[in-house]
């Protein structure tokens, strides 16, 4: 299924504004997140484990256990980003 993935932030700095990925049916966020990490080495270095991270599907802020939907905007921040 497609799913809408946008950055915000510094994250879409180094990554631009967004991207359309194929993910399984039933794929959580975390596993999302896992898929663009394997994706490249700047959405490696950018998304990595290591880094805390907000997200959000569908403009409500979320967990990484959240499931994702077909046709859904899945977004990715850092905890703290200006207005």
């Amino acid at each position: 299924m497609k799913v809408q993935v946008r950055y915000f932030a510094s994250i879409r700095e180094a990554l631009g504004a967004g991207e359309t990925i194929e993910v399984r049916a039933g794929a959580t966020v975390g596993e999302v997140r896992d898929q663009l990490i394997a994706s490249s080495p700047v959405h490696a270095a950018v998304l990595a484990r290591s880094k805390a991270l907000r997200c959000a599907l569908n403009q409500v802020l979320c967990d990484e256990s959240t499931l994702v939907v077909a046709d859904a905007e899945l977004a990715f921040f850092p905890p703290v980003t200006g207005g």
